[in-house]
């Protein structure tokens, strides 16, 4: 219940705050490439549940018919624009309203696409596999902050979808189940801390391990 509050208060002040910020951006993104503002996409949800993820759009309209559902390096897909909402991580800002509506939390493991948690039982074994999938995907999370550079490590791989499947999802799967661990209010406010203290490029402090 605490936590729910806390994504509740949260999203709620945070929508009505960056409100015309928003609208800035959503205005950039429609004047700068043809095609909707929005980029909503199938991820996994809770208990294994599907929802569309809200996104502002940082590619061409038709970018999932040009190239894989990954982002590898300086992808041509990206617009001009998308390339900075991407660097600031304002794209993910329209997620606040999918914490509103209960299909994500503040922090959680980040929501794969389904093709990737199709992954997770040989990754993880069933139990672990069902443990992750019974938390609510998050904003941010431990394995968000270590692969913020995640884009260039898989450009500089002959085969990104194999690096990602079999070396860097396997690795954020275990800084996910590290989190369900020892997950509590105070170690959610920890990371949050601390992906606002990486945003502003400061060097945030570890979060409280209990």
């Amino acid at each position: 219940m605490g936590k729910r509050l806390l994504d509740l208060l949260a999203a709620g002040l945070g929508l009505l705050l960056l409100a015309l910020p928003m609208v800035a951006i959503a205005l950039a993104v429609r004047l700068d490439s043809p095609g909707p503002v929005f980029f909503r996409q199938l991820r996994v949800g809770r208990h294994g549940r599907l929802f569309r993820i809200h996104k502002f759009r940082t590619m061409v309209a038709d970018a999932e018919r040009r190239g894989p559902g990954i982002t590898v390096g300086e992808d041509t897909r990206i617009t001009r624009v998308g390339a900075w909402l991407r660097r600031h991580k304002l794209d993910e800002l329209p997620q606040l309203i999918d914490v509103l509506r209960g299909r994500m939390s503040l922090v959680g493991p980040r929501p794969e696409l389904p093709r990737y948690v199709a992954h997770y039982g040989r990754l993880l074994g069933a139990a672990d596999a069902a443990r992750l999938l019974a938390l609510r995907p998050g904003l941010t999370d431990p394995a968000s902050l270590a692969f913020r550079d995640e884009a260039a490590l898989l450009a500089g791989d002959a085969d990104p979808e194999r690096l990602y499947v079999e070396e860097l999802l396997p690795r954020k799967l275990a800084l996910a189940l590290a989190y369900a661990e020892r997950a509590s209010l105070r170690t959610d406010l920890g990371l949050i801390l601390q992906t606002l203290a990486a945003l502003l490029g400061a060097t945030a402090p570890r979060p409280p391990t209990s």
